[in-house]
């Protein structure tokens, strides 16, 4: 069977799976991938520009929606995994709906790639550009310790040499990465297999000190703990190995002056190379600005003027269950994505900034995508909002088990309220209160407050 028929049976199994109600984010894709298992870099290489790859534990979706915005500032045409399935068939799915006989309908590809995935769809895609951004704890009953993910990035990288590579300088796992591809000859020349490193460069919005849930600690080289001269987010700062077989990277782009606006914005001077500019960036907390860090290095790697890059991030919409909003009931509903420890306390340490009592609806979910394993909540700061809640309406699968951290984490149990049904538990936490919303949902609980949502007519959009 030639292609051609390959990519109408994949079509055709997708536009089943829809009218049945399902969606067809990835089907169609895992349907091309088992008639044509070479399906991706098939695909991919009809892209006249190639494609650009972003993994992350945290942040991937919304890096992408930043980067996407630059690059159409110049009119090019992106197929993009907007949707966020960022596993093998979902980014398979996006290059086959944007086939078109021989050719396809775009000039560059950008995709996001779970972290787990990585090392398959990058041998396939053969991008121009990676952009590795952090790695933390996540669903370790999935994916297991950190060193795992890191080794087979590690592998990645230098099965990968033509590839550009920007990478975290703060996050001394993925800043080691640009070790390996000196190790394998990629570094220096100035052109394609070259490493950019982006980080920041402001100790007032340092930490007192690491966090308990801090990940990466130890160099990779001899195993010695790290020392950190600045904290900035979990285990990310200014780094070195006291033996002194290693430090921080120095970063070709980085962030000054910034300026943190509770859950609503962030603002900072961007440094690439020799230019800078200042960014009011319409998207909340330190986390954020890291990401548009990422999308800075990764689109000026592929050429991006400064104007289109301070245009683009300025520019950049929430996606969604990002830091998304949206009003129902009266209300302003705001929705943080929570996932793991380290996100966790980014999007609290945020919360805490702004001023008042909050109303919360929290969300606990173990589902697969979540993870089955939800004692990480124990390892994220909520103590740094207990004081400032007015009531909190704890739901998901898991509701119950997040009222007692609640608890523990000093809300007074007066002010907890378990429903683990999240159609009444909106209902019943819109209906006391008159001010905002803040949302903190999982994954999954995400992804069905949304539908929710859409359903009610205060949001647009389906996904997954």
């Amino acid at each position: 069977m030639i292609l051609g028929a390959k990519i109408a049976v994949a079509r055709a199994a997708g536009a089943l799976s829809r009218r049945s109600g399902r969606g067809a984010t990835s089907l169609p894709g895992k349907v091309l991938m088992r008639l044509e298992p070479d399906a991706i870099a098939r695909l991919a290489g009809r892209l006249p520009q190639g494609s650009a790859v972003i993994s992350a534990t945290n942040g991937k979706t919304t890096t992408a929606a930043m980067v996407a915005a630059i690059l159409e500032r110049s009119g090019t045409r992106l197929v993009h995994n907007r949707a966020g399935a960022n596993m093998a068939g979902g980014v398979a799915s996006v290059l086959l709906g944007a086939a078109r006989g021989d050719g396809i309908e775009g000039d560059a590809g950008l995709f996001e790639v779970d972290e787990f995935w990585l090392d398959r769809v990058v041998a396939q895609l053969r991008p121009r550009a990676m952009l590795l951004a952090n790695l933390f704890r996540d669903q370790l009953d999935r994916y297991g310790e950190l060193e795992t993910i890191a080794d087979r990035w590690a592998a990645t990288v230098a099965a990968a040499p033509a590839t550009r590579l920007v990478l975290n300088a703060d996050d001394p796992l993925v800043a080691d990465l640009g070790r390996v591809r000196g190790e394998t000859g990629g570094a220096g020349g100035g052109g394609l297999g070259t490493v950019t490193y982006f980080g920041v460069q402001d100790d007032a919005v340092a930490l007192r000190g690491m966090a308990h849930a801090s990940d990466s600690k130890h160099c990779r080289r001899c195993g010695s703990s790290l020392t950190y001269d600045a904290i900035y987010m979990g285990h990310l700062g200014r780094w070195h190995c006291p033996t002194g077989d290693t430090r921080r990277p120095e970063p070709d782009v980085f962030a000054t002056q910034i300026v943190l606006d509770g859950t609503r914005a962030a603002r900072f001077e961007l440094h690439i190379g020799a230019e800078r500019a200042p960014v009011a960036l319409p998207l909340p907390g330190l986390y954020n600005v890291y990401n548009a860090l990422g999308a800075a290095a990764l689109t000026r790697a592929l050429g991006a003027p400064l104007a289109d890059i301070v245009a683009g991030l300025e520019s950049t919409q929430a996606a969604f269950g990002r830091a998304e909003t949206v009003a129902i009931a009266g209300r302003d509903l705001a929705i943080l994505l929570v996932k793991n420890p380290a996100g966790a306390n980014e999007v609290l340490r945020t919360l805490a900034l702004d001023p008042g009592q909050h109303d919360v609806l929290a969300v606990l979910n173990d589902k697969i995508a979540d993870g089955r394993d939800v004692s990480w909540v124990w390892d994220a700061d909520f103590e740094v909002v207990a004081g400032s809640v007015r009531r909190v309406t704890c739901s998901g699968t898991r509701a119950a088990e997040l009222a007692v951290r609640l608890k523990y984490a000093g809300v007074d149990p007066a002010r907890l309220h378990v429903q683990p049904d999240l159609e009444r538990a909106l209902d019943a936490a819109l209906a006391d209160g008159d001010g905002r919303l803040v949302a903190l949902p999982t994954y999954t609980a995400m992804l069905a407050l949304r539908e929710l949502l859409v359903a009610r007519g205060a949001a647009t959009g389906s996904f997954q």
